[in-house]
């Protein structure tokens, strides 16, 4: 799936909404930090490089869908968290990229 432009207007998903996608990104925590709704990961790795190669094809796949993430680099880990900073919670976009960031992982 591709991610949809999102405007200041947007709605968030629902509870329904993140019920019925939740399960489809099931390694992906559902977290709410300062009252928004966001979506993190943690991914493993064997060293610095490897997580930082991890950054930047997240980074690459970020800016092809004009969607960006928080991103922490780590020796050995890298964490990215999701949301719709224009919403100031989650968009169906935060799901489709996770599931992105899921598959580059897998890669």
């Amino acid at each position: 799936m591709k991610c949809v432009a999102c405007r200041r207007d947007s709605p968030t998903v629902t509870e329904a909404e993140i019920t019925a996608l939740l399960p489809q990104i099931p390694e992906w925590m559902l977290v709410e930090i300062d009252g928004i709704k966001r979506l993190t990961r943690s991914f493993r790795f064997g060293n610095f490089a490897e997580a930082l190669a991890f950054t930047n094809r997240v980074g690459e796949a970020a800016e092809e869908e004009g969607h960006h993430p928080a991103l922490l680099t780590e020796w050995g880990q890298v964490t990215v968290t999701w949301w719709t900073h224009k919403i100031k919670g989650l968009h169906r976009n935060d799901f489709i990229m996770a599931a992105k960031t899921s598959d580059l992982y897998r890669r």
